[in-house]
């Protein structure tokens, strides 16, 4: 029986060899089929595209699209190339003349105008990009056309309609997202002294997302502005109830607030248990404050050399040596000085804020990244602090 198997397995080889060989001839002959039908016009603008020849290239592949339909699928693959490639010029060229072809069919068309409008919006032409994604409204690019329409009103600020966008895409916009919206116009209220207006708009926020510590800032930030300092005060607090990461960036609200009240004890004390709690370069450099001011040198100096035992950082060294510098003797007080401006070289390109989202670095916090658009993708630490923690 096993002789007999081997028999048939020798007897198949050189069937499976011909059938790869009739295979290979009838692909070649179908490419060879294709390529025959092909205008000339295809060649020269691969040949144009292959000599960095652009310009050319569009022109003749635009001659082949009006003799087949069917390349149409290569112009949106070359405008897109382009798009990526930043020669917007060149895609808005392209889609252009696609979308003016008369015989063009109608839904090719509408991606067309769709790949245009995304076009202008590399470009940076706003108001052509909202325009045609507004006409795309209610056909079957709608959901795309709604998608882009949300990001230039993100650009644009124009935050009341993009409120009315995500309402509508709650797959791509966020409880998160439509709390930050209402945080902007809050924002803008309370910058024109309309602290009705802005106290609405909060309170909206709130709702959409109970742990909106931006939300939180800002009640207190419009309360300060009326003149309740208490109530300021215990609206920050509140940030720790929500996401207690974030209690850096009102560190030093509380200590103005803390001064006004004449009170700095209590501020040292609430502000070091936060220290305590949840360590932070931020919090230390208002702790310290504080505590520079109220106890003097030698005790400020204690502070941050037990937080740098306890959270060692070149950030923290810095400062180290920034309160150490006026208790040592003058004649030793150069080579301090030496030291701290060599930590401070390197600690220049530590001192950032990261995005979780994309990574993109900044010296200052965004609740929005400048880069990725991502919405609290920053977190209010120190690009030094994040490295530790991961």
């Amino acid at each position: 029986m096993s002789e007999l198997f081997e028999y048939w397995q020798l007897l198949l080889i050189p069937a499976f060899f011909a059938l790869g060989w009739v295979a290979a001839r009838v692909d070649m002959r179908q490419v060879v089929h294709e390529s025959r039908t092909l205008p000339r016009s295809y060649f020269q603008g691969l040949n144009f595209l292959l000599n960095e020849e652009p310009d050319k290239a569009i022109d003749s592949f635009l001659e082949v699209a009006k003799v087949d339909s069917q390349t149409v699928e290569l112009h949106f693959a070359l405008g897109n190339l382009f798009r990526r490639r930043g020669e917007t010029e060149r895609a808005i060229r392209m889609h252009q003349n696609l979308i003016e072809l008369p015989d063009l069919d109608e839904k090719l068309r509408l991606q067309a105008l769709s790949e245009l409008g995304q076009d202008y919006l590399k470009a940076g032409l706003l108001d052509r990009a909202e325009e045609i994604f507004n006409k795309l409204l209610g056909t079957a690019f709608e959901d795309e056309a709604k998608r882009n329409l949300l990001e230039i009103y993100q650009v644009e600020k124009e935050w009341l309609k993009a409120i009315e966008i995500a309402r509508e895409l709650p797959d791509v916009a966020s409880h998160r997202d439509v709390a930050e919206y209402y945080c902007e116009l809050a924002a803008n209220e309370i910058m024109r002294s309309r602290p009705d207006t802005a106290r609405g708009y909060l309170e909206i926020a709130t709702r959409e997302n109970r742990k909106c510590v931006r939300a939180s800032l800002l009640q207190g930030d419009l309360l300060l502005q009326e003149g309740e300092v208490k109530g300021a005060i215990e609206a920050w607090q509140q940030i720790e109830l929500q996401d207690p990461a974030y209690l850096a960036l009102v560190a030093q609200r509380l200590l103005e607030s803390y001064r006004k009240l004449e009170r700095p004890a209590e501020g040292i004390a609430l502000l070091s248990g936060y220290l305590e709690r949840y360590p932070s370069l931020d919090l230390l450099e208002v702790v310290y404050q504080l505590v520079l001011e109220s106890e003097g040198v030698e005790s400020s100096y204690r502070l941050v050399r037990a937080e740098l035992q306890r959270n060692p950082t070149l950030l923290g060294l810095e400062k180290l040596m920034s309160a150490r510098l006026p208790l040592v003797a003058p004649e030793v007080r150069p080579d301090v000085e030496l030291a701290k401006s060599i930590i401070h070289g390197y600690t220049k390109r530590l001192s950032r804020y990261r995005c979780d989202n994309c990574g993109f670095k900044a010296r200052q916090f965004y609740w929005r990244c400048p880069a990725c658009g991502g919405w609290e993708t920053y977190p209010p630490r120190r690009s030094e602090e994040f490295d530790q923690s991961l």
